[in-house]
């Protein structure tokens, strides 16, 4: 699976009980790594909700007691995150759920789905900033 550097190993990657508890360290980390990015304020509060609709859906998959796999991946102006959990039943995702359409929304290249007893969600936000864009092209 492409991400937005190249590289097949994350640049960061964290380890959690899949429980929603969590999901506050996950969106923690990719602010702080977003600033780093130059993200505007606005940027890194989107990539938060980015972040709290992409564990509204996988966190409701994972089996009891297995872990959140959280993957960052860091390019020029653009962050792509990708969230695992095991899910031996291979749920389906749903579509029509507010988590995603808000996520479709917000981030770019938005993808989820399982496979292989894992269920993952995936995408990548980009500041207009952080970019190099300028008005003209914005």
């Amino acid at each position: 699976m492409a991400d937005n550097t190249g590289a097949s190993r994350a640049d960061v990657e964290l380890r959690l009980p899949a429980e929603g508890a969590f999901a506050t360290i996950v969106r923690t980390t990719a602010a702080g790594l977003a600033a780093r990015l130059d993200f505007t304020i606005d940027d890194i509060e989107d990539l938060r909700i980015a972040i709290g609709e992409a564990s509204a859906l996988a966190i409701p998959e994972a089996d009891p007691g297995t872990d959140l796999v959280a993957a960052f991946w860091i390019g020029p102006g653009s962050m792509t995150v990708e969230l695992q959990v095991e899910a031996i039943d291979d749920p389906p995702l749903d579509t029509e759920s507010f988590a995603w359409q808000v996520l479709d929304t917000m981030a770019q290249d938005a993808s989820a789905g399982a496979e292989r007893g894992r269920f993952r969600v995936r995408f990548t936000v980009t500041s207009a900033v952080a970019a190099g864009m300028t008005g003209a092209e914005l």
